[in-house]
């Protein structure tokens, strides 16, 4: 059966992105990488010593560069409801964290100590229809937050991905009444015509 025009239109984009083509030289496991690498560059969200999870882990590019800068005094749980191959120095969970069980699991890998920072790539099975993926969006996001108010230190950070849309700015809004500080990132990596941006909240209040 030949492509549809729309599949080689993104074929044919993947082929030629400059990010997928670094992915290969620098030894990421996806594009994402270079994502949370400008966060990073701007707002210095991670540092050595620091305890991290990354949810929405798979494949594993952000939990990559989060044990690499945290380094061998920090910790890096990556959690997905995805299969990942393991990652040297990364607790790798699988299980959807929504479930009592996989909770249970998070929390015995992270022990007592509260976290410095929640990474959240996360993203719904996308249907095509804008208001059933909005709605499944904020819900991921939502449940982000929980996770962060419950594990966070005072004074951590939590970056999570949304889709602009409806209920963005009531999160936001949720964001400032946790946070002390709350920036709307683009990435360049991020492909202009993707809805996605990451909010960066920094300084949690409990």
């Amino acid at each position: 059966m030949s492509r549809s025009k729309s599949s080689r239109r993104w074929l044919d984009r993947h082929l030629n992105d400059p990010y997928v083509k670094r992915v290969q030289v620098d030894g990421y496991r996806s594009r994402a990488a270079y994502k949370l690498l400008e966060i990073q560059e701007k707002d210095l969200i991670l540092k050595p010593g620091m305890r991290v999870v990354d949810l929405g882990a798979a494949p594993g590019s952000w939990s990559q560069i989060a044990q690499r800068l945290v380094g061998p005094k920090g910790r890096v749980v990556a959690l997905d409801i995805l299969p990942m191959e393991p990652l040297r120095d990364v607790v790798v969970l699988e299980g959807d964290f929504r479930e009592e069980t996989v909770l249970d699991q998070l929390r015995a890998a992270l022990g007592e100590a509260p976290l410095d920072v929640v990474l959240s790539d996360m993203a719904p099975n996308i249907t095509g229809t804008s208001v059933v993926d909005q709605t499944r969006v904020m819900y991921l996001v939502e449940l982000a937050l929980e996770l962060a108010r419950a594990h966070l230190k005072p004074g951590g950070t939590l970056v999570t991905k949304v889709f602009q849309g409806a209920g963005f700015d009531d999160y936001v809004r949720e964001l400032r009444a946790s946070f002390k500080q709350v920036a709307t990132r683009k990435p360049k990596s991020s492909r202009p015509e993707s809805r996605e941006v990451f909010l960066v909240a920094k300084g949690f209040r409990p």
